[in-house]
């Protein structure tokens, strides 16, 4: 992570939290901000005035959340790398039905990864006589070094996500990029945990796909993400034969005038309905407060919290990741005899929201926490 970055003043007075709620949970769903809430509401109302739309009502506000995105997965240059998606599954759809599998081929995946990039791989692996090949991390090994283990000659996938979504612990993705490369691999990334809230190293992973869920640590509404493509992979299929992603789309009178030629670039990804009167507003809103807030200096912040949760979780006999393993955003906690089945419940109860996520707590805090939420979070633990 870069360092030297100013942190981030708190960003409470934009989030409607109450002061008995400490929410250190954004890797679940992030609390939405004033600003996208006012977003959505002013969209919904215009609804109801339909006639108001125009056509570029269909166009320029995806194009406007295009961009953004392109930025944030580190391309500002590039939007039209960017696919706008329903859901992470949707996008690795995408790159199930753009890479080729052979009886034989290998798809990488991790243990205990996010179903979203494991169940459409198990699937296309069935259908063809492939076979998906499970990383477990043990001995200590990054993920990095386990996964450099389980590529070989018959890899012909690697399917994988930026951070772990159960504890926060990293891939690095520049190493793992270049050693799917050698063997010819595609590399697939599941960025929902990572994007925003961590620099995505685009030109040192050089990945084939990027999806990001939009709900969490990019603040916009459920429903709506961002699917990454790479140059090479843009003149493929998509799973839907709209309309409006083909060229000559904004003239409505010739929409009959049939067409199989697609607008450039990654668009023709895009799902139907893309122009989504309400969603992408919200989204807009939220990925321009995100972009505001700097990436590097979300991350710097966040990486000085997380390290005093590491810290009191040590002080606790509770084990945790070293800094090196995990992402400055994500704590996995966990206790050598493990955790009582009802405590996220408990601490809920309490006013305090973590998940649970295997045998792991899994605090996730943003700029609405500060280390008040934390001394909560222990107190309350302590006291369950």
């Amino acid at each position: 992570m870069p360092t030297g970055s100013a942190p981030v003043a708190s960003q409470r007075h934009r989030f409607d939290l109450p002061p008995d709620v400490t929410y250190l949970n954004c890797a679940y769903m992030s609390p939405k901000p004033r600003d996208v809430v006012d977003a959505g509401i002013a969209a919904a109302r215009r609804a109801a005035r339909p006639w108001e739309y125009g056509v570029e009502d269909f166009f320029e506000p995806v194009e406007r959340l295009r961009r953004l995105a392109a930025a944030l997965f580190g391309t500002p240059d590039d939007p039209e790398a960017v696919a706008i998606v329903p859901a992470v599954s949707y996008g690795i759809g995408v790159a199930v039905e753009n890479l080729p599998l052979e009886a034989g081929d290998e798809i990488v995946v991790l243990d205990e990864q996010f179903p979203s990039n494991v169940y459409p791989w198990r699937e296309a692996a069935r259908r063809v006589g492939a076979r998906l090949r499970t990383v477990v991390r043990d001995d200590g090994r990054s993920w990095a070094e386990a996964i450099l283990g389980a590529i070989g000659p018959q890899t012909a996938v690697v399917a994988v996500p930026q951070v772990h979504w159960t504890d926060g612990s990293v891939v690095d993705l520049a190493v793992v990029g270049e050693a799917a490369r050698r063997v010819g691999a595609a590399l697939v990334v599941d960025a929902t945990q990572s994007l925003g809230a961590v620099p995505f190293p685009i030109d040192d992973a050089q990945p084939d796909f990027v999806v990001a869920a939009g709900y969490k640590w990019l603040f916009g509404p459920y429903g709506l993400g961002y699917l990454w493509v790479a140059p090479h992979h843009r003149d493929g299929r998509p799973l839907e034969q709209g309309w409006i992603a083909r060229e000559g789309a904004a003239d409505f009178s010739r929409l009959v005038d049939y067409t199989d030629r697609f607008e450039a670039g990654a668009g023709r990804y895009d799902v139907g309905e893309r122009s989504n009167f309400v969603l992408v507003p919200m989204a807009i809103a939220a990925l321009e407060l995100v972009t505001g807030w700097g990436v590097v200096e979300v991350a710097a912040t966040l990486a000085d919290l997380t390290a005093v949760i590491a810290e009191e979780a040590a002080a606790r006999g509770l084990e945790v990741p070293e800094p090196a393993d995990r992402a400055p955003h994500i704590v996995g906690l966990r206790a050598p005899g493990g955790f009582p089945d009802d405590l996220g419940a408990e601490l809920a109860a309490r006013g305090v929201y973590v998940s649970i996520r295997g045998d792991a707590i899994r605090v996730s805090p943003h700029l609405y926490n500060d280390v008040e939420d934390v001394a909560r979070f222990f107190a309350v633990l302590d006291a369950v």
